[in-house]
């Protein structure tokens, strides 16, 4: 899949899809699989950054299959796992922008704080275009620190079911559900 189809499903190109992107070609490359089916493959993600869009496209891994698992960590972490074989590859981003200058991080604290008259917004956006770029062209050794698993594979995702919440009157995955001593069952908003 080529960049301009991933930035197609995120909706615009950034930093954070490019280096998404680079991260799972990387991937791809090193553990040798194509886009999974099913959950032939797992990514585990440590931040939901647009990054993690370009490893949905590319990898195919989603939270509806059960091979996308979100760890809310903040880390720009990425381990990908290969069920069949057991190989697992994680990608730790070490990748550092070069300095701006005293204007576009004026424009970035000004963007930042919603102030955001075009000049402000036309600023940051060649920023993030000149990081984008920089990131798809830069080694990938520039870029990232390689190296084993440090998190478990996940188990394989398992369909639960249902139950009705008896204050709300909406669905809620049974396991997600308090179970009441009566037997009826609250969601975790109503609980």
């Amino acid at each position: 899949m080529e960049f301009s189809d991933v930035a197609a499903f995120h909706g615009h190109v950034c930093p954070g899809l490019a280096m998404g992107y680079r991260v799972v070609t990387l991937a791809v490359e090193r553990l040798g699989f194509s886009r999974a089916g099913d959950e032939e493959l797992v990514a585990v993600v440590e931040n939901n950054s647009c990054a993690v869009d370009a490893i949905q496209a590319v990898a195919g891994c989603t939270f509806g299959k059960g091979n996308l698992i979100f760890l809310d960590h903040g880390k720009q972490v990425y381990t990908f796992f290969r069920r069949a074989t057991g190989e697992t590859l994680r990608v730790a981003v070490v990748w550092q922008p070069p300095p701006e200058d005293e204007a576009v991080r004026e424009a970035w604290r000004r963007f930042r704080q919603g102030d955001r008259p075009p000049e402000v917004t036309k600023i940051v956006a060649e920023s993030k275009a000149a990081k984008a770029r920089a990131i798809l062209e830069a080694p990938a050794e520039e870029l990232f620190s390689l190296g084993p698993a440090r998190v478990e594979l996940p188990e394989r995702a398992v369909v639960y079911p249902s139950v009705i919440c008896s204050r709300c009157g909406e669905k809620v995955m049974e396991p997600k559900a308090k179970k009441l001593a009566d037997g009826s069952f609250l969601c975790i908003p109503c609980a």
